[in-house]
């Protein structure tokens, strides 16, 4: 027999790294069986019933271009003189519109204010003529391209006269905010530590569907088959896969994560039909992935076309999207102990070992992907299917940030 090249020996351990490889007949090992040609979410994708229902087809998601561009200096000649300040703070009071000014400025009087902006209580001080003050407010961007600050005006969250009267409102502005309760200061705030114990079944719903999972694991699809057909001993077979997902798959040219694979090796090989975001897709996601706690997170990017869907990944990442035009590096990328209104927000690493995840604040069971369409939806973006490539790259790159991080799942979370 031929002794193998040394380039076809580094590629063979390339993929054996890479792609997932099971048992099958005749206790061979290879690449995964896949259903590679239908959608592995549902068709058509419909939003979650609880969430808001609202169309925004007129401004960017993380796969089409639609917001309004920038167009320039808002005419604003002399003084606003016509502003009505009441009506100004109750603008920027109002939770009701992406947030308000409060969401991420200090304000006198102010409950929960964030400190992602700077702090506007004596902005009435700082020599802004009114133009400045209507411009910045009516599209920032004019001012700084990649600024966080929405386009209220540009992309129709405040008319004109609206940002009249929050002019008006700043321009009172002029003495220090004041704080009776501490937890209205955001540089003094401290993030509350959670009483919870992800770890104690009895705290924690999600490992009661892990154990429906061990049981679907054992369940005979249509073929005649289960999942312990092919995998006798899962504890060992599984133990380090969560941290390698998720992975490129070549045959495919496509980033699956454990939910998306779960659905195409399942009808490959049993002959179930377990989309993504469906119960039993997330159950054998909870179980599987359980089998590598404690084992830490490893994605490495060894082909050229990893490495192209990480970037990708990395650039979705800061992409302006929605209504709000944010990025998630606006909000996960910042310094510490930096808030919106009273949420703690967190950094881009270790934001994914621990899915799913009971979350507390919703009473659910969410995956990443969820989450990925939760905070599209919160910005006014509108989401895209659980199995988007979008939301694959997205994962695959920041996934690769938590390396040497353990896998934690399932975890609880608010």
């Amino acid at each position: 027999m031929k002794r193998m090249k040394p380039c076809f020996t580094a590629a063979l351990a390339i993929l054996a790294y890479a792609m997932p490889a099971f048992a099958v007949e005749g206790g061979k090992r290879g690449a995964a069986p896949l259903e590679m040609e239908k959608p592995a979410a549902p068709v058509p994708w419909v939003r979650y019933a609880p969430w808001p229902q609202a169309n925004w087809n007129e401004f960017n998601t993380l796969r089409d271009n639609a917001s309004p561009p920038v167009e320039g200096y808002q005419r604003v000649f002399g003084p606003i003189t016509d502003g009505n300040p009441e009506n100004g703070k109750k603008l920027a009071f109002d939770r009701s519109r992406g947030g308000g000014c409060l969401a991420c400025h200090v304000l006198p009087g102010g409950i929960l204010p964030g400190n992602v902006g700077p702090d506007l209580s004596t902005i009435g001080t700082w020599g802004r003529t009114d133009w400045w003050l209507y411009n910045y407010i009516y599209d920032a961007r004019v001012f700084n391209p990649t600024t966080m600050m929405p386009p209220w005006g540009r992309h129709g969250l405040y008319s004109p006269e609206e940002i009249r009267d929050i002019v008006a409102y700043l321009k009172t502005l002029k003495t220090p905010a004041q704080f009776k309760d501490p937890r209205d200061d955001p540089n003094r705030r401290v993030k509350e530590e959670p009483t919870y114990d992800p770890d104690d079944p009895f705290q924690n719903p999600a490992w009661g569907e892990g154990e429906k999972g061990e049981q679907l694991f054992a369940t005979v699809g249509p073929n005649g088959k289960s999942c312990a057909s092919c995998h006798k001993d899962p504890k060992k077979e599984f133990r380090t896969w969560a941290a390698r997902m998720p992975y490129y798959e070549p045959r495919m040219k496509k980033v699956l994560n454990t939910e998306e694979f779960i659905t195409r090796h399942a009808r490959a090989t049993t002959g179930a039909d377990y989309p993504m975001q469906g119960e039993e897709n997330t159950e054998l996601a909870i179980y599987l992935r359980s089998l590598g706690r404690g084992v830490p997170i490893n994605i490495r990017f060894r082909s050229a076309e990893e490495r192209a869907h990480a970037e990708r990944g990395k650039a979705l990442m800061g992409r302006k999207i929605g209504q709000l035009n944010f990025a998630c590096t606006d909000c996960h990328g910042l310094a510490e102990n930096k808030w919106i209104r009273g949420q703690f927000l967190t950094g881009s690493k270790n934001q994914v070992g621990h899915h799913p995840y009971y979350r507390t604040s919703q009473g659910e069971i969410w995956t990443i992907r969820k989450r990925f369409q939760w905070c599209g939806v919160a910005i006014r973006a509108n989401e895209l299917p659980p199995d988007a490539p979008e939301y694959a790259d997205i994962e695959y790159y920041l996934t690769s940030l938590s390396n040497g991080k353990k896998v934690n799942t399932p975890g609880m979370g608010h």
